[in-house]
């Protein structure tokens, strides 16, 4: 995720290491429970038993207020109390939500919204066109977002950086409420992704009446938020949890067959277990230790997230200035083994930057039409790194930057023994805390570094754009041919043109001029209980749904 183009990403993907990823189960319906029987009547069936799903998250759950929540369990409670324009479905693909639909102009950059009829917040308040411009605008504005997330719509829609910096006002911003029922979005460029953007948090209504009636204290405790979605919150407590009940003023409550959600705190991952074992929890995520004693389990399954863990090079520092040498390592290493060997969470080998499943061209993924860009090649990376010698002058000595988590520990020290083992070289590690090695990457004061990218959406263009700020955190990349691939595809209105134009600017990214090697996909190994069914989880922006869970 993005957060001033990285921060955001760091904290999204630490958080959401956590635990509320959930399976990708597609669930039958069930009968509603029924809510009592004639106690009179002794040949009466009994009560329906409820329908409770118990979860955990590993860390406290942080804010209820979408204009500055940022962290992805926070994300988790909004998505499934709240909802936007469009949800993600099983498929992780936007259906209409609070939109009945929506008309798109020929030259794709008008989109116009028809709510649904009778949509209500939980006090009653019809929900209408103007809670989305309100709370769009205010997303735009520094003075009332928090949340690092305003680039996600001002970046897009007409208007909105002006009105962000405060050159510009909100009328001048591509967003109309036309009447109750129309929400009119002018945006800047063809943005094929924009519905999918639109099921984020940060795209949800707020009743600007409501909100500004609780000033500062608007998302401190259940009753000073309302809910359009699935559930309302009636318990939250950050350090220990909280419980979420149907919403019965939800629009499609007939299709959500759940009573109640109760999600805890549990920091501990041996503790977490011990409670699912007990049966206290219907589902819950193994550390690499116990992967292996748990895979034959039939509760057991893997699970690949939208996060691309990578080696970024500094193309101004000592001996990674050369192609060759950056070539080298990037084929010294064997991301399968990794994966198998050392994480054993489901996590995937990285043959590019932009993860497996990930949207291409309708029809295949984009990974399945750009293939491999690399693989593990011990001779040829070990003739990539003569010849860089040879250009260079001198045999350069190098030292990786990373992060002080364990999994990146465990990365480093394999990818030092490969180097070893590949190459013939010795590698240093320096292990600082996120923050110092984020500064050291910011002030370009590193070779090369382990970091990492979580998706804000499902399109290649959530990675590619990236490198074309130029930033030192960003490995200093300056390539006048990468940056018209990026700008071109960003107006390309022939999606299949613009695929392509994608496809072009990854394998110059990671094979051509290897400005980064990427190392694997984050994954995720799990235990779930065999009566849950449709618990989905979306591997970016909202990452649980409780709305489709059904339990036998």
């Amino acid at each position: 995720m993005k957060k001033n183009k990285w921060l955001a990403s760091l904290s999204f993907i630490l958080i959401l290491t956590v635990v509320l990823t959930g399976c990708n189960f597609s669930g039958g319906n069930t009968n509603s429970p029924s809510t009592g029987t004639d106690t009179n009547d002794t040949n009466a069936a009994p009560p329906a038993a409820a329908q409770t799903l118990n979860v955990y998250v590993e860390n406290e759950m942080k804010d209820l207020n979408q204009l500055s929540a940022s962290d992805d369990i926070s994300w988790t409670i909004l998505n499934n109390v709240g909802e936007g324009l469009y949800r993600l479905d099983k498929d992780n693909n936007p259906v209409e939500a609070l939109a009945q639909g929506v008309s798109i102009s020929d030259d794709k950059l008008t989109y116009t919204f028809t709510l649904r009829d009778g949509l209500k917040w939980s006090n009653g308040t019809p929900i209408t066109a103007a809670d989305f411009k309100y709370a769009w605008l205010a997303e735009m504005n520094a003075e009332t977002s928090k949340n690092g997330y305003a680039f996600i719509m001002t970046d897009y829609i007409t208007g909105g950086e002006e009105y962000a910096s405060g050159k510009g006002s909100a009328d001048q911003v591509g967003i109309q409420a036309k009447d109750d029922k129309t929400l009119v979005v002018q945006l800047k460029k063809p943005t094929p992704y924009f519905l999918r953007l639109t099921t984020m948090s940060v795209f949800f209504p707020l009743n600007e009446e409501f909100v500004k009636s609780k000033g500062a204290g608007y998302g401190l405790d259940p009753q000073s938020v309302l809910y359009q979605g699935p559930f309302v919150l009636t318990k939250f407590d950050p350090a220990s949890g909280a419980t979420l009940e149907k919403n019965k003023d939800y629009w499609d409550a007939a299709n959500v067959h759940l009573d109640s959600v109760n999600v805890r705190v549990i920091k501990e991952q041996s503790t977490a277990l011990n409670a699912y074992k007990a049966g206290d929890l219907d589902r819950v995520l193994l550390s690499a230790t116990d992967v292996d004693s748990n895979k034959d389990n039939a509760e057991f399954s893997q699970l690949i997230n939208f996060r691309t863990t990578y080696l970024q090079f500094n193309l101004k520092a000592d001996g990674v200035s050369n192609v060759n040498i950056r070539k080298a390592l990037e084929l010294a290493y064997d991301t399968s083994s990794l994966a198998d060997n050392v994480l054993k969470n489901g996590a995937k080998g990285a043959v590019g930057m932009v993860p497996e499943m990930m949207s291409g061209d309708g029809e295949k993924t984009f990974r399945e039409l750009q293939g491999d860009l690399f693989k593990v090649d011990a001779a040829q990376a070990k003739t990539y790194w003569e010849q860089g010698v040879k250009e260079l002058g001198k045999t350069p000595k190098l030292t990786l930057l990373v992060a002080d988590d364990s999994e990146t520990r465990d990365v480093a020290t394999f990818l030092q023994s490969e180097f070893k083992t590949n190459l013939g070289i010795d590698v240093a590690i320096d292990t600082k805390t996120v923050k110092a090695r984020n500064e050291l990457m910011d002030n370009s004061n590193y070779q090369f570094g382990i970091t990492a990218w979580g998706a804000d959406y499902d399109d290649a263009m959530t990675y590619l754009d990236l490198w074309s700020n130029h930033s030192p955190y960003r490995g200093n990349y300056e390539s006048k041919q990468y940056d018209e691939l990026i700008a071109s595809a960003k107006s390309e209105t022939d999606d299949k043109k613009r695929t392509d134009l994608l496809l072009q600017a990854e394998k110059l990214l990671v094979q051509t001029d290897v400005v980064t090697a990427p190392i694997y996909h984050r994954g995720v190994a799990q235990l779930i209980k065999p009566d849950v069914e449709g618990l989905i989880y979306h591997p970016y922006a909202n990452p649980v749904e409780f709305k489709y869970v059904t339990k036998k």
